[in-house]
């Protein structure tokens, strides 16, 4: 079966600036893929240029298995769903729904049935005879993706469509969206700045960094093996630990040792025999690091750490130390005794330690 979409070497360039360098990407029917990464580093120009909205400057893009790289935007089964909704606010809810069947001359029954079908899915019955004026920004956005829906297409593109709801609304709606993905088995990419969305949502993951992909994986890989510090500091909250550290032999493993204040230093073991550079940079999630006696395993380092500040969050407390000269955060257990100016000792479960080049910044492990 031919991927749903298949990108090849694709650049976008505006004059002389290039926005998007050699861009690969290949997904499969069903398969939910998100573009993620900061502001300006060309998410939604790639959606774009998936759309037909932008022109490519170079490269193919194929969707369902034949080339759309000059093809116009509406030949390309395609259903977008927008940030800003995007609907007629004098048109009714139905009407905002089936107007563009209405225009491909799709007959009335056939209307009335998909209408039924995506207003029973999104469970907005009741709002079909209201205006958008009259509907909540949660409310608006189900109807534009109600609008997507009716066109049955190949693939849909929702471009950040969460970014303008309320926290509480957002969680509701990522929730809506993973089971309509789940029901429909559809195939959807999709834009965000936010790494929490493409962790939840996702099947695949695109990290992009000025215009160029820095890993592609689905959610597990992305988080637990990063292909470099961006990826690693990105994605992530809290974002993994990364800290300056030396390497040496010891034996058949790896002794790792990181500065403290007034000279003194951590040591920590890794049973791993890695081929590692002297300088390093250690990454460890802030749920890799426990306090000692919740956490027991062959890989686990104990030692005392000066706690410099404590984070209550509900189900965890954060607590934040200083070692090779960052702040490095643990996640602990809500009732720990942690306190701001104390030592406490904490485990270190060096079996899920990244280490990364200092200088380039690529994983090495």
């Amino acid at each position: 079966m031919a991927p749903i979409l298949d990108i090849n070497k694709l650049y976008k360039n505006y004059g002389a600036t290039e926005i998007l360098k050699d861009i690969n990407i290949s997904i499969e029917p069903g398969d939910f893929l998100v573009l993620v990464g900061p502001s300006g580093c060309g998410k939604s120009t790639l959606l774009n240029c998936i759309a037909g909205l932008e022109e490519i400057t170079d490269g193919t893009l194929a969707i369902g298995g034949k080339d759309m790289t000059h093809v116009s935007p509406k030949d390309r089964d395609i259903a977008m769903v927008f940030q800003s909704y995007a609907l007629y606010p004098t048109m009714s809810v139905a009407k905002n729904i089936t107007f563009g069947m209405k225009v491909r001359g799709v007959d009335q029954a056939t209307q009335e049935a998909k209408l039924n079908d995506v207003a029973s899915l999104l469970q907005i019955e009741p709002l079909l005879n209201r205006r958008p004026s009259q509907l909540s920004g949660g409310q608006r956005q189900r109807v534009a993706m109600g609008r997507a829906l009716v066109r049955d297409p190949k693939l849909f593109l929702f471009d950040e469509p969460l970014s303008n709801l309320d926290a509480k609304l957002r969680v509701e709606m990522r929730t809506e969206i993973k089971k309509l993905h789940q029901t429909l088995d559809a195939s959807i990419v999709y834009v965000t700045h936010d790494q929490i969305e493409a962790m939840t949502l996702a099947t695949k993951i695109v990290v992009l960094k000025g215009g160029i992909v820095q890993q592609i994986g689905s959610p597990a890989e992305i988080y637990n093996n990063p292909a470099n510090l961006f990826v690693a500091d990105f994605m992530g909250s809290p974002a993994m630990n990364l800290i300056p550290a030396q390497v040496t032999k010891n034996g058949s493993g790896t002794q790792i040792v990181i500065s403290r204040d007034a000279g003194e230093t951590l040591v920590l073991n890794d049973a791993r025999d890695l081929a590692l550079p002297e300088d390093v940079i250690l990454g460890l999630r802030p749920e890799d690091i426990a306090e000692a006696g919740f956490r027991a395993g062959d890989g686990v380092q104990e030692a005392a750490c000066m706690v410099d500040m404590v984070e209550p969050a509900g189900a965890d407390t954060y607590v934040v130390s200083e070692l090779g000269g960052k702040q490095v955060t643990a996640r602990l257990h809500a009732e720990t005794s942690a306190q701001a100016g104390k030592m406490l000792n904490l485990a270190f479960d060096m079996s899920k330690v990244s280490y990364f080049a200092k200088e380039t910044g690529e994983r090495l492990n």
